[in-house]
């Protein structure tokens, strides 16, 4: 489980697709990732969980099952890409952005990106089935990173970026057209299938 509150960013050094897993060799910019750091642990990449397998003193190595490979954008990274990175949370950890689970429901695209000021608006398409998942002042989590609903319309949603996410994370390099992970409110997922098996 993760809070959504990313560490820091890592750059892809290596991608190896094999005949039935893909693996990652990602490095940390930033120390902290690295720390205490040991085969098994669950790391957050770009909002997707995955397992450490492997690791050196710069560098750690994670696995992907093809299904996951396709369904993220893992399927668009290339060498030398920045990915999000969040270690998973322990308990008594302080939880100050959302229940965040690793688990990606879909890859969602960039429709605008407006500049107010020092704060960046970005709007993103919302599939029709997670509609009734993401409501304005909720949260989201985009490439891994726990953010607030701004406003919703039938097929859109917005989020904005104060400085300190645009330094900590990738998102400040998103463009119209960018593709990211989004993963809705696991507590949202509860309530609309609570909802949808009241109305059966």
């Amino acid at each position: 489980m993760f809070s959504g509150l990313v560490q820091g960013t890592g750059k892809v050094q290596d991608l190896r697709k094999q005949s039935e897993t893909i693996e990652l060799v990602i490095a940390p910019t930033q120390p902290v990732v690295m720390k205490g750091l040991a085969i098994g642990d669950s790391v957050a990449i770009n909002g997707t969980c995955l397992t450490v397998v492997d690791q050196s003193d710069q560098a750690f190595h994670v696995t992907l099952m093809p299904q996951t490979f396709n369904k993220t954008t893992f399927k668009e990274l290339a060498v030398g890409d920045l990915v999000n990175l969040e270690r998973s949370l322990k308990v008594g950890d302080r939880l100050e952005g959302h229940i965040v689970t690793g688990h990606v429901d879909e890859v969602t695209t960039v429709q605008r990106v407006t500049t107010n000021e020092n704060a960046i608006e970005l709007r993103f398409t919302l599939p029709p089935r997670l509609s009734n998942q993401v409501v304005s002042q909720g949260s989201v989590a985009i490439n891994g990173v726990s953010l607030t609903v701004m406003a919703t319309g039938d097929d859109w949603f917005s989020v904005g970026l104060i400085p300190h996410t645009q330094t900590v994370t990738n998102l400040d390099e998103l463009q119209v057209g960018s593709r990211v992970n989004l993963e809705t409110d696991i507590l949202g997922k509860y309530v609309a299938a609570n909802v949808q098996k009241g109305a059966q």
